[in-house]
Order: C-alpha cells, then sequence, then structure tokens
C-alpha cells in the first residue's frame, strides 16, 4: 500500500502543475491477482476540478473508467473524442496514448472511478512527449 500510495502522490505532483487546477486522486484498493502471475488490479477515484486537463500520457495497463458525476472529454490516439456523462464508460488498452483527458465543463466538477490492470510495481501512468 506504501507504493501504492507513493506512486500517486508522485503521479499527481507530476500532473498539478500542467492542470488548470490539480485533479484530486484517491486510491481506493489495491490487489495482487493470483490467476494472473506479476498482474495487480489498482482502484482509484479522479475529481476533475472545473477545467481541468490531463498531458498526453498512456498507462500501459487495462484501464477501465466509469464516469460518477459530471462530465468528461476522453480520446486514445487514432480515436474519436467522446463525452462521458455519469453511468458511461471508457476503456483504454495497454499500448493506448492517452491523447484527451479532461473536464468537458469549466464551471462544475467531474468524478470517475479508474480501474487499472497492470503489472505489479509498474508506474500508474507514463508522460508522453
Amino acid at each position: 500500500m506504501k507504493v501504492l500510495l507513493l506512486t500517486i502522490s508522485l503521479w499527481s505532483l507530476m500532473w498539478s502543475p500542467l492542470l488548470a487546477q490539480q485533479a484530486e486522486v484517491t486510491p481506493l484498493m489495491s490487489k495482487a491477482l493470483a490467476d494472473l502471475s506479476g498482474k495487480e488490479a489498482l482502484m482509484i477515484t479522479v475529481e476533475y476540478p472545473p477545467g481541468a486537463v490531463d498531458p498526453v500520457h498512456r498507462h500501459d495497463a487495462h484501464v477501465f473508467v466509469y464516469v460518477l458525476e459530471g462530465s468528461i472529454i476522453m480520446q486514445v490516439e487514432g480515436g474519436q473524442a467522446v463525452t462521458l456523462t455519469p453511468g458511461q464508460t471508457f476503456y483504454e488498452g495497454p499500448n493506448d496514448v492517452h491523447a484527451v483527458g479532461r473536464n468537458a465543463s469549466t464551471t462544475k466538477p467531474a468524478k470517475f472511478l479508474v480501474m487499472f490492470v497492470k503489472n505489479q510495481g509498474a508506474p500508474v501512468l507514463v508522460p508522453v512527449k
């Protein structure tokens, strides 16, 4: 759990200068997947303040997003941008580059649940230049 908290803290610090306002990342759980050797599941919530924008990045993981509140815009490189509202989902594969991730609103916050299936100990995100 210490590694998870350190990873998420570093993730937040790395993103903070790049966001209009800093996203709040809350770790919910991390679990080694016994049936998938070397893999772990990580579940977090992300709260985007109004106008928040992510830098271009990748996760090197299977990523499942579920919108809880507000509206977000997501796009992987080569795909169409989609606007998601509560109850809608988004998927990123291990080879996808997350080209667009932002709050669709400049006046209202957004919150979403994210679940990663990734290599144990691997970083949650890798910046893409």
